[in-house]
């Protein structure tokens, strides 16, 4: 056909660097161009404008919009209904405790000082994992991460310089902290985390701790529980396993 011959010839001018590209057409051009003719189609266009010229031999100079149905949005089309807007899901909460994940004790040869630091702390030595931290800032991308230690407050006055971390929301125990378990911190933690997706990571978890997240589980608030060493804390492997947990799109809905 003539009209599709002229029209591959244009854009294939394109294709030599010319930097605009016209294409020839019959449908709703300026006036006196490009409406159907009884030459080229024995049958009437029956699209606005396209009509008159059909049977005359001019198009008017104007067109009354409401020949052509305009809506209100200028579009020609109905408004839509309005698209609900898609809500971010939260990230998954991650309560981190510090002694045994990041202070760490009972080691046998201290680790090396591209591992750990010492430092004195209210009146004691604590051993601080310089790796445990570049873990928290690699689970800070996928998690909300808040303090669940004993350490309470005094973690964020200690802890975000050492690590390079941000202070980061705290639970309270109101001295509920007994040392070698974390049942005492299941309260709280439930408080703060109602509804969400949680990933707990600890030194001292007990059975007590798993049955509540079991029972957590099956109430449709999906819960993971990360025990840790306290000779060796957060390592690379419990990093990789939190962050895989975390990606899982049923996980992030909790």
């Amino acid at each position: 056909m003539p009209l599709v011959s002229r029209t591959r010839a244009i854009l294939r001018s394109a294709e030599f660097g010319f930097f605009g590209v016209t294409v020839a057409t019959r449908v709703q051009t300026p006036r006196r161009c490009g409406a159907a003719t009884p030459f080229l189609r024995p049958c009437p266009d029956l699209r606005p404008g396209v009509v008159t010229f059909f049977f005359g031999r001019l198009r008017p100079l104007r067109t009354s919009w409401f020949v052509f149905g305009t809506a209100g949005n200028g579009s020609g089309a109905l408004p839509a209904e309005p698209c609900p807007t898609l809500r971010a899901m939260p990230r998954p909460l991650l309560a981190v405790d510090v002694d045994g994940v990041i202070s760490l004790f009972g080691f046998e040869e201290p680790p090396g000082p591209t591992i750990a630091t010492f430092e004195m702390i209210d009146g004691m030595v604590h051993c601080v994992s310089l790796a445990a931290g570049q873990r928290l800032r690699r689970l800070g991308e996928r998690y909300e991460l808040f303090w669940a230690t004993g350490w309470e407050e005094r973690a964020n006055d200690i802890l975000p310089g050492l690590l390079g971390v941000p202070e980061l929301p705290v639970v309270g125990f109101d001295g509920a902290a007994r040392f070698g378990t974390a049942h005492w911190k299941i309260g709280p933690i439930e408080a703060h985390a109602r509804g969400r997706a949680l990933a707990w990571i600890d030194d001292s978890l007990d059975e007590s701790c798993f049955e509540w997240a079991r029972r957590r589980q099956e109430a449709g608030e999906p819960t993971l529980l990360v025990p840790t060493e306290s000779d060796r804390g957060l390592e690379e492997a419990q990093t990789d396993a939190l962050i895989s947990w975390a990606a899982e799109p049923h996980r992030a809905a909790g």
